[in-house]
């Protein structure tokens, strides 16, 4: 059984930063993709960015430029770095591990921005 657990979210004023963490424990499989994703408040789910075990980074046109996602392999972790948060940018954010079989989610972790 894989669990991720995330920390860091919270509360911060437009133009402002926050990170993100992800830590995965359990059986874990070295080829894997992971990544963060989004739930806005009415919306769907939405992909943020996601990183490969190589490190091969992709990320959602809105926070190019301003988000940058990163992995510890040897932790098992993923971090995602915000910078200049917008409003929009107001939602939970859940973590993910894909594996070739399965697709494992995190609990989430609210990020607020206030105007």
């Amino acid at each position: 059984q894989v669990q991720l657990v995330e920390s860091g979210g919270g509360l911060v004023q437009a133009g402002g930063s926050l990170r993100l963490s992800c830590a995965a424990s359990g059986s874990i499989f070295s080829i894997n993709v992971m990544g963060w994703y989004r739930r806005a408040p009415g919306k769907q789910r939405e992909l943020v960015a996601t990183i490969t075990d190589s490190g091969r980074a992709v990320y959602a046109d809105s926070v190019k430029g301003r988000f940058t996602i990163s992995r510890d392999n040897a932790k098992n972790s993923v971090y995602l770095q915000m910078n200049s948060l917008k409003p929009e940018d107001t939602a939970v954010y859940y973590c993910n591990l894909l594996e070739t079989l399965y697709n494992y989610w995190g609990q989430g972790t609210q990020v607020t921005v206030s105007s």
